[in-house]
């Protein structure tokens, strides 16, 4: 009221259209859909990045029930079927509107509906009300949600719990001033991964163990003076663990027999494999035979499949239980290399 009275000269949201545009069907030739095909499907992913960080966040400011992902994802694809039809560009949830929305007291999907319908309304009857609208007073209402939107104590919690998080949460907030809300999703998700990445590959042991039948350091080094070391890999063998193995693994000493055994491999990759493959080959260079432990069938196939198997001296040196393994590999001691 006081820039429309006052005849301040600022910037208006301006005229809107008078009605609403008549249903067109979009041309589908084959040359236009193979030209388009690219920045649809950026697109496609876009919408759908955005439209489930919003609804996220309306589950973290309201009191309904959480969304459903897969619904919420439909009928966006449904929504952007329709919408160019009437002329519309592709239509996205916005955390904005969103936000306000459930801050309003939005409880069920009829709030959409009432937005969709008051739109309408406006284009018909309040266009010339609307118009005279200054931007900085949309602003305004912005700055506000966003302030509401961000819940300092989750924030606080986020930032107390590890590093990594801090570090996620940090890198987020600063891509989104600096650019927008996609792209410092993007980063966020980028960084996450490769933390996880990280972690899940330093969750990743290689132990020296006993035989199964004795217990402690002491029987581990009995072993170890029969010319015999055992390896148990836990954890997941993927290429962001394979190099550190492969490097300690390659490094043993005074040994005749290796024996590898994956009891609690949850992830076993081709890089994975690759780098046991490796080591076999290596090892087998230097005249230490390798016998394999592996727990099941989809392991094995997957070290069949790199060429692990087809590494090792003998095809009886593929082991399902360690007791045999280990009376193997001191008979194989005592007689040589010919077993």
């Amino acid at each position: 009221m006081a820039a429309e009275f006052g005849h301040l000269d600022v910037t208006r949201i301006g005229a809107l259209p008078a009605s609403l545009p008549l249903p067109t069907i979009p041309s589908l030739a084959p040359a236009r859909v193979s030209e388009f095909f690219g920045a649809a499907l950026a697109v496609a992913i876009l919408v759908g990045l955005e439209s489930l960080l919003s609804a996220k966040v309306a589950d973290g400011i309201g009191t309904t029930p959480r969304h459903d992902p897969d619904r919420e994802l439909l009928g966006q694809g449904l929504a952007n079927i329709v919408s160019p039809i009437f002329g519309g560009m592709p239509a996205t949830g916005a955390i904005a509107r969103t936000a306000v929305n459930v801050r309003a007291g939005a409880r069920s999907r009829a709030s959409a509906i009432v937005h969709s319908g008051v739109l309408v309304l406006v284009v018909f009857f309040g266009g010339d009300l609307v118009r005279r609208i200054p931007l900085a007073a949309l602003a305004g209402v912005l700055i506000v949600t966003a302030i509401r939107m961000v819940e300092v104590h989750n924030v606080r919690a986020v930032w107390r719990a590890t590093r990594s998080d801090a570090l996620v949460m940090s890198a987020t907030a600063v891509t989104t001033v600096m650019f927008d809300l996609i792209v410092a999703v993007e980063i966020g998700v980028a960084i996450a991964a490769a933390l996880a990445l990280r972690q899940v590959a330093r969750a990743t042991t290689l132990t020296l163990e006993a035989a199964p039948e004795e217990a402690g350091t002491d029987d581990a080094q009995r072993l170890l003076h029969e010319h015999i070391v055992t390896y148990r890999i836990d954890g997941a063998l993927f290429f962001g663990a394979a190099q550190r193995f492969l490097t300690e693994l390659i490094a043993v000493g005074d040994v005749r027999v290796v024996i590898l055994r994956l009891p609690q491999a949850t992830v076993l990759d081709a890089t994975g494999a690759n780098a046991l493959r490796e080591v076999v080959e290596e090892l087998e260079r230097r005249h230490i035979t390798v016998l394999l432990k592996v727990p099941g069938d989809e392991h094995r196939r997957i070290l069949e499949a790199v060429g692990a198997n087809s590494q090792l001296a003998h095809e009886r040196h593929l082991f399902v239980d360690l007791d045999q393994a280990i009376a193997h590999a001191r008979t194989h001691v005592a007689r040589g290399r010919d077993l």
